[in-house]
């Protein structure tokens, strides 16, 4: 439970302020940190008897000399969990160091118990990170969902409970970049961080939030069963919101579907990466962008880029010559996901009814195609998110 880095630089630090030597075992006696380096790696006899009854011992020098690697002094058992996991000594006459003996103890076991949290906390997301990683490829004729059900369930996880898959991408934007410096453990701390930040508002037990690569963090969320039906939209702006207080870092987020089953969950956080990408390549500056949303777009992506360049050719070509092009594909755009309401769409492109008259005007003159008749509108739509889309 003690490695013996962490025993060294305990029995380092420690011998350097109260200036006797400290020395720390294992649980079968051995030396695994002394501020005398040269006693790394000896027996300590007087510390297998302390082990098995948990209680201090001191010896003097006649004392000392008639056990093995022993010099006079007092040891202590290190406890964690009721067990004797190893001793800590202090070397001197019995009278001079047994009032630090206490003292000693107790700070090497305050250190002790937070190693062990913090390795616990550390398998813990590795744990989720494999979870997670594992629904992502998940393929049932590889592995049977009954299995990763199993596996959850021994990290504590109820797979079975309705769930949304968010996926959150985070940017450093390259001033900020030069600002923070990219050493490995600022990097990691970032990382950490990050994370943090996530669980504060993904707070729920069953919420699963873990790293999926550099600057990428998943999260399988628990939906309440009051809110079954709704996404954790508002979740998201939060995250999105804290994160963008922090040193000019930026996020965007993707949410995918709800879903109740391993396979559910896998299309799910699927959806969610497709929201994501997706989400940055199609009209709208939300940095929180929902599947629901984007299905046109991802059905548009699943098309070869050859199949979605002639749709442009033959549908945008005249268009696409013009100098306000982008401004008449937006036009377009909005005109059909307005419902082909003049009122709605100028409210989405921001201005007055009637540049948007005179807009539509431009694009039937150029196309020959009436923007009222719905049928041949549609491909002109289809062909502005394909351009907008690009060649991604």
């Amino acid at each position: 439970m003690l490695s013996p880095s962490l025993a060294q630089e305990i029995a380092g630090d420690t011998s350097a302020v109260i200036g006797f030597n400290v020395l720390i075992t294992d649980a079968e006696g051995m030396v695994i940190g002394s501020g005398d380096s040269s006693r790394v790696g000896s027996f300590h006899e007087a510390s297998v008897e302390v082990i098995r009854t948990k209680e201090p011992a001191t010896h003097n020098a006649s004392q000392a000399q008639q056990l093995r690697g022993v010099r006079p002094g007092v040891t202590l058992p290190l406890v964690a969990g009721g067990q004797a996991v190893g001793t800590v000594g202090i070397t001197g006459t019995p009278a001079q160091v047994r009032r630090f003996g206490l003292l000693v103890k107790r700070q090497t076991e305050i250190l002790l118990r937070e190693s062990v949290m913090l390795r616990s906390r550390l398998l813990s997301e590795r744990a989720a990170e494999k979870l997670l990683a594992d629904i992502a490829a998940y393929d049932p004729q590889v592995v049977e969902g009954d299995f990763v059900v199993f596996r959850a369930a021994e990290l504590g996880f109820d797979l079975r409970l309705p769930r949304v898959a968010v996926a959150i991408e985070v940017t450093v934007p390259e001033g900020a970049a030069r600002r923070r410096g990219a050493p490995a453990q600022d990097v990691a701390l970032v990382r950490t961080e990050l994370l943090r930040t996530v669980r504060e508002v993904f707070a729920d037990p069953q919420d699963i939030v873990a790293g999926t690569a550099p600057g990428r963090i998943g999260v399988l969320h628990r939906l309440p069963a009051r809110r079954r039906t709704e996404s954790p939209v508002a979740d998201c702006r939060r995250v999105v919101d804290v994160i963008a207080a922090q040193d000019g870092l930026t996020a965007r987020v993707g949410i995918g579907e709800p879903a109740a089953s391993v396979g559910g969950l896998h299309e799910s956080y699927q959806d969610a990466c497709d929201a994501l990408r997706l989400g940055g390549r199609s009209a709208g500056d939300s940095p929180v962008r929902l599947i629901a949303d984007l299905r046109v777009h991802q059905v548009l992506a699943a098309v070869n880029q050859s199949a979605r360049n002639r749709l442009l050719d033959l549908t945008t070509a005249d268009l696409r010559a013009q100098p306000d092009w982008p401004t008449l594909r937006d036009t377009i755009t909005a005109w059909c996901e307005s419902g082909f309401n003049l009122v709605r769409a100028s409210a989405a492109l921001h201005i007055h009814r009637n540049t948007v008259v005179y807009r539509m005007n431009k694009i039937e003159q150029i196309t020959g195609r009436p923007l009222r008749e719905h049928r041949t509108t549609m491909a002109l739509y289809l062909a502005c998110l394909a351009d907008r889309m690009g060649s991604g």
